[in-house]
């Protein structure tokens, strides 16, 4: 699992959100903005939370429309990535379906969720880039990335402020228009010396270990992703040995 829903988990912290936003479709994110600032007044850290988690929601769910149909892969590629109770998929399902009903573009949403960075890095912020990681996984999940599904996914990192080098670099671990390059996934040249690649992959796995990344506040929560990430550098960095072994 990428996200999980740990600081929902509470049934009346649903119930109260969701009472508040109410059923209509419309401007949900006005709406949802007022309920969380209104509800969860006082209490901060659960306040961030929770709007980074309905973002996030909002984002899948207008990723899962990007091409024009939503479809089952993509609702099961959702929820592979959001670990929520049981008992919460009605609340979870009833504010992802007002989400892609919502009038308001998901630029909105994005803007939203771009200042919760609690990093505080002003770009390629490690929590954003695993919320990326997340809508290429439900992108590619009916077997392909269409290309408008890549151009929502690639103004949202502009939003997000993930500059146009580590875009590639990200997305070079879910779409290989060209045959998979593990040079792009280290952001490494195949002309670098061998010792210089192997620097970089290091440095790479240094900044994406999990002490790394709760010394800079990513949540918990998204760690898994950061997982997925460190698979793809050591698939990577072992592809590159082997061809420089067998050359």
């Amino acid at each position: 699992m990428i996200f999980d829903f740990s600081c929902l988990q509470i049934s009346s912290l649903w119930e109260r959100l969701l009472g508040a936003i109410g059923d209509a479709a419309g401007s949900v994110l006005g709406r949802v903005v007022e309920a969380i600032r209104t509800v969860f007044e006082g209490d901060p850290e659960t306040r961030r939370k929770v709007s980074f988690s309905v973002a996030i929601i909002a984002l899948s769910a207008k990723m899962a429309k990007a091409d024009g149909i939503v479809t089952e892969a993509e609702v099961k590629a959702f929820q592979q990535i959001f670990d929520f109770p049981d008992e919460e998929a009605r609340n979870v399902a009833r504010l992802y379906n007002l989400a892609r009903q919502d009038v308001a573009g998901y630029e909105a949403y994005a803007t939203k969720l771009a200042g919760l960075c609690s990093s505080g890095a002003s770009e390629n912020c490690p929590m954003l880039e695993n919320v990326i990681d997340g809508l290429f996984h439900i992108a590619k999940a009916d077997g392909l990335v269409h290309e408008k599904e890549l151009a929502f996914v690639a103004r949202i990192a502009e939003i997000f402020r993930i500059d146009e080098v580590h875009f590639r670099r990200i997305m070079a671990r879910h779409v290989h228009l060209d045959g998979a390059d593990p040079y792009l996934v280290l952001g490494v040249s195949p002309e670098d010396d061998f010792a210089d690649i192997r620097k970089q992959y290091r440095l790479l796995v240094s900044e994406h270990h999990p002490d790394r990344l709760i010394a800079r506040g990513v949540p918990v929560a998204l760690h898994a992703a950061a997982n997925e990430r460190m698979a793809a550098l050591n698939a990577a960095y072992a592809a590159i040995a082997k061809e420089r072994r067998a050359a």
